[in-house]
């Protein structure tokens, strides 16, 4: 079973998001497999997989970035969102934001998981928004329709929707469709990982801007020794439709603006994982954008505790 914890330094920029922090490194992380499955007995195939060709779960976009495998873990996590001086379009988002949040994913059988992706708190502090509130929320299911453990290959396939319970004022209120796959591949101590998300508005019109958009999320990791895996992950986010834009920004994964065609997104994040209880992850990784526009992202740390059962 994936076993790692961290003791990672706090921001001193975080405000409330401190308290969030101490709670992260109290709180436990994740596993290949579950331990707990809601209905029937864990998949004793599973469980026999050798420690180093067990996956690192993603660090960066939390929210989209969702691996094959079946689960019972709770994740805490915090991030916190550096945008470029220069704001967007030379006149936006100067400033930083802080999410805080915790996510739930449960095994209902060994092919079968509940996902509560997401949910949290956000901290805006910029020249558009200076305002903090709830995220909107957002669950669905994930169904591993493939796994060959010999080849280290493992495929799932999930649907999810998010409900406009969130604030208007940190950029939420919107309800999305969303449709993704992932898939796995081990080879030996190196994993490799990808997802692909679809997401469709579903309300008649927003405020804050609406499009039809992608994105699309890479991950590798390799198991040097039982209490640490370096990481490497690629993140893409893409309008397809613009539908209603509210500025020429598409939020990436943190709001829906809207967003013109021409505004792509893709980041690169360096991290890692430290694993030092048995059921328990801590990882961190940084963020920074590869695409031309970088206004449009800025920069970013993420921390990330989860507690596998």
């Amino acid at each position: 079973m994936f076993r790692y914890k961290n003791r990672l330094p706090l921001l001193p920029t975080a405000k409330s998001g401190l308290l969030t922090l101490t709670l992260l490194a109290a709180l436990p992380t994740q596993a290949q497999y579950a331990d707990f499955i809601l209905f029937g007995e864990p998949d004793a195939e599973m469980a026999s997989v050798p420690e180093e060709q067990q996956f690192v779960h993603p660090i960066t976009s939390p929210y989209y970035h969702e691996n094959s495998f079946i689960t019972s873990d709770v994740r805490a996590w915090y991030l916190f969102h550096d945008f470029d001086n220069d704001g967007v379009a030379n006149g936006g988002l100067g400033g930083d934001v802080q999410v805080a949040a915790v996510q739930v994913r449960l095994a209902l059988t060994d092919r079968l998981q509940f996902v509560a992706y997401k949910d949290g708190y956000a901290w805006f502090d910029d020249s558009v928004v200076n305002d903090d509130g709830w995220m909107d929320i957002a669950a669905g299911l994930k169904y591993n329709f493939y796994r060959d453990i010999e080849q280290e290959l493992y495929l799932s396939a999930g649907v999810g929707y998010q409900l406009d319970l969130g604030d208007s004022s940190v950029l939420q209120d919107d309800e999305i469709l969303r449709l993704w796959v992932s898939g796995d591949k081990g080879f030996d101590k190196l994993h490799i990982g990808g997802t692909f998300n679809y997401f469709i508005p579903t309300a008649s019109e927003s405020s804050l801007g609406d499009s039809e958009t992608i994105s699309w999320h890479i991950h590798a990791d390799y198991y040097v020794c039982e209490w640490f895996s370096p990481v490497v992950e690629f993140n893409g986010y893409h309008t397809v439709d613009e539908g209603t834009v509210a500025v020429p920004f598409s939020g990436v994964d943190v709001a829906n603006l809207g967003g013109g065609e021409s505004e792509d997104v893709v980041t690169m994040g360096i991290g890692g994982a430290f694993r030092i209880l048995d059921n328990i992850d801590i990882r961190a990784a940084y963020e920074f954008p590869l695409t031309d526009n970088s206004q449009l992202f800025g920069e970013r740390l993420t921390l990330s505790a989860v507690y596998s059962f």
